[in-house]
């Protein structure tokens, strides 16, 4: 039976890919090149978002508790020692979980339907985010990677969780929509009038879809598209509706 990635896991998976992100920048002859996978973005405005980023939810998770972000200016990150910077970012985000640990509340911009508002869904999301952006910050620099398996298998079902579901209707017909990854490992979600959710349910698929677990995971974050998945049933069309969907 398959369970999450473990906290200390999270942890070092985050250390591992943020290391994954500066060697690309550190190999980087441009930080003005434009990032193809984030349309308008130059490799160094990428390092901002992640750096400043990381530093943002490292005070939200030592704030604990609370109703709202705290209240803080940017940091902008120096194009010398930007490296440096990027690593120093991370690490006060890795130090900010350790001292709150897995369990304890903090604030979140997600509904807490199935993933719930705790230090241990933002580390399991964090990792999410800086894998996606080390492959951007890859792709720019011409070698995209695909993302580690450990932390892909559990991307799938981290944005299910996460990033889908909810309890606002689905306005279109009710769908049961198959995600199967060639590791072997597959999850289900329904979508209708009570919103959307991941769990099993009996009943045959309405769409599926098939690849690697990385390749699943970027085409949720749109750095893939359906042709890059083995896709059946109505898969076209409830991809197209998914990608457009903004629910409430």
């Amino acid at each position: 039976m398959h369970t999450n990635l473990a906290f200390p896991d999270l942890l070092r998976l985050i250390e591992e890919r943020t290391a994954a992100f500066t060697t690309a920048i550190a190999s980087a002859p441009d930080l003005d090149a434009p990032v193809p996978s984030c349309p308008g973005w130059t490799l160094y405005d990428l390092v901002q978002h992640l750096g400043d980023g990381r530093r943002k939810w490292a005070e939200i998770v030592a704030a604990g508790p609370a109703d709202a972000p705290p209240a803080r200016t940017p940091v902008e990150a120096p194009r010398e020692d930007l490296v440096a910077w990027m690593t120093e970012s991370s690490r006060l985000l890795v130090e900010a979980l350790k001292e709150s640990g897995p369990d304890r509340g903090c604030w979140a911009w997600w509904s807490d339907f199935q993933s719930p508002r705790t230090t241990g869904t933002a580390a399991r999301h964090q990792l999410q985010e800086i894998a996606v952006h080390t492959y951007d910050a890859q792709l720019t620099i011409g070698a995209p990677q695909p993302l580690p398996a450990e932390v892909a298998l559990d991307g799938v079902e981290e944005f299910q969780t996460t990033c889908v579901a909810t309890r606002s209707p689905w306005p279109h017909e009710p769908v049961i929509v198959d995600y199967h990854a060639t590791e072997g490992r597959s999850w289900r979600v329904t979508l209708d009038a009570d919103g959307a959710r991941l769990g099993d349910v009996p009943g045959t698929a309405d769409a599926s879809f098939s690849g690697t677990a990385s390749d699943l995971v970027l085409s949720f974050y749109g750095r893939k598209t359906a042709d890059d998945l083995k896709g059946e049933g109505d898969h076209l069309r409830v991809f197209d509706r998914l990608v457009a969907w903004e629910p409430a």
